[in-house]
C-alpha cells in the first residue's frame, strides 16, 4: 500500500559516518562490475536478483521494500477493526476483500525483499524490535465508518501516486510486484471514493458531517505520506540516481494535491487548509505548511496508535508460532519421505 519511510531512515555504511570516513579499497574486478552496473542503470536496464549490485544499492532496496511490506501488513489493522461493524453486507464484503488484498501485497513484497538475500524472519524481527519502520499514516485511529471511505480515497490515492513510478523501478522483482499491486490499489481508491460519494449524496446531515470530519483528520497525515521535503530526504538523491525512485517527494505531493482538490469539489467536501488556492503562475494549487514536528514524532514512535499497532503485530507473530512450527515439521517429514 505505502512507501514512505525510505526517506526517514539514516544513510547506510560510510555515508552515515560522513563524507570523510575511510572507504574500503576495491579490486579492479569490483571496479569493473561497478562500471558495468552504472552503465546498465544509465541505460535504463532492469537489475535482476542474480545480477551483481553494489552493497548500498542492495541495502537501500531491502530497507525500502521491507518498509513497504510492513506498511501493507500493519495497514490491515485500522481497516480490519471495522469489518464486523460495516453498515451493509455489500460494504462488509468490499472491506474484507480489500484487507485480504493488503495481506497479499505484503507477501509479494516480502518475497521480493527475500530475493536480495534477507530472510523473512529477519525482516519481521526488524519490524517487531522497532528497527524497521512502516508508513506513519497507520498510526492514526479509525474513529467512524467514514474513515474507511476516506482511507480509500485519500490514503490509497496518495499510495497510488507514490507507487505507480515504482513500476519502473530499476530492480525488476520489485517493479513486477508493483504492477499487480497498483492495479488493486486503484480499485481500493475508487471504492473508497464511491463510499464517500454515496454518503454525501444520499446520506443524512449527520453522515455528511461524519465524512467532513474524517477528511479533516486524514488530510494532513496523507500529505506527510510522501515523506519529508526534498531538501530533508537523505536517501532520495541516491535512490533517484539508481532508478529505485523516479519522482521526488515534493513533486509527488504536489501532484496529489492538484488531483485531490478537483475530486473534493465533486464530492462536496472542504479540504481543511485555509491556504489552499490556485496559483495561476505556477499552474498548481498552493497549500499550507505541513507540521513536520508531528511527522517526525509519529515516525519516531510517539503517534496516537504506534504502540497499539506494533503490539498487535508482535502478538500475532507470537500467537502464530505453533503454526509455523507445525508447517516446518510437516515439511521436514515430507522431505525425509522423499529422501527415503
Amino acid at each position: 500500500m505505502y512507501t514512505q519511510a525510505m526517506d526517514t531512515m539514516g544513510k547506510d555504511g560510510a555515508d552515515a559516518q560522513g563524507a570523510d570516513a575511510p572507504r574500503p579499497l576495491r579490486s579492479a574486478d569490483e571496479l569493473a562490475l561497478q562500471e558495468r552496473f552504472d552503465a546498465r542503470i544509465d541505460a535504463g536496464d532492469f537489475i535482476e536478483a542474480k545480477d551483481w549490485m553494489p552493497d548500498h544499492y542492495r541495502k537501500t532496496l531491502v530497507r525500502q521494500i521491507s518498509q513497504h511490506a510492513h506498511s501493507e501488513i500493519v495497514g490491515m489493522l485500522p481497516e480490519g477493526n471495522w469489518i464486523s461493524r460495516a453498515p451493509t453486507l455489500k460494504r462488509k464484503a468490499i472491506l474484507l476483500a480489500k484487507v485480504q488484498d493488503e495481506g497479499g501485497h505484503g507477501l509479494y513484497l516480502y518475497a521480493a525483499a527475500e530475493t536480495l538475500g534477507t530472510s523473512r524472519d529477519q525482516l519481521l524481527h526488524a519490524l517487531h524490535t522497532g528497527k524497521a519502520k512502516y508508513s506513519s499514516i497507520f498510526n492514526y485511529p479509525t474513529l467512524t465508518w467514514a474513515d474507511m471511505g476516506t482511507i480509500g480515497w485519500l490514503v490509497d490515492g496518495a499510495a497510488i501516486m507514490n507507487q505507480v513510478p515504482i513500476c519502473r523501478c530499476s530492480y525488476a522483482p520489485y517493479a513486477r510486484a508493483m504492477i499487480r499491486i497498483c492495479r488493486e490499489e486503484s480499485f481500493h481508491q475508487r471504492q473508497g471514493y464511491e463510499a464517500l460519494l454515496t454518503m454525501m449524496q444520499q446520506g443524512t446531515e449527520a453522515q455528511k458531517a461524519m465524512v467532513q470530519d474524517a477528511v479533516n483528520r486524514w488530510w494532513w497525515p496523507c500529505l506527510m505520506m510522501f515523506g519529508p521535503p526534498d531538501d530533508q530526504s537523505p536517501n532520495s538523491a541516491q535512490s533517484m540516481r539508481w532508478g529505485i525512485k523516479r519522482v521526488s517527494n515534493d513533486e509527488l505531493r504536489q501532484k496529489f494535491v492538484d488531483a485531490t482538490v478537483e475530486q473534493a469539489k465533486v464530492l462536496g467536501v472542504t479540504l481543511p487548509d485555509p491556504d489552499l488556492k490556485w496559483n495561476e503562475e505556477r499552474g498548481h494549487w498552493d497549500f499550507g505548511t505541513i507540521d513536520w514536528d508531528e511527522f517526525w514524532r509519529v515516525v519516531g514512535g510517539d503517534g496516537p496508535c504506534n504502540r497499539e499497532r506494533l503490539g498487535a503485530r508482535v502478538k500475532a507473530w507470537e500467537d502464530g508460532a505453533w503454526v509455523r512450527e507445525a508447517a516446518l515439521a510437516h515439511a521436514n517429514k515430507q522431505a525425509m519421505k522423499e529422501a527415503a
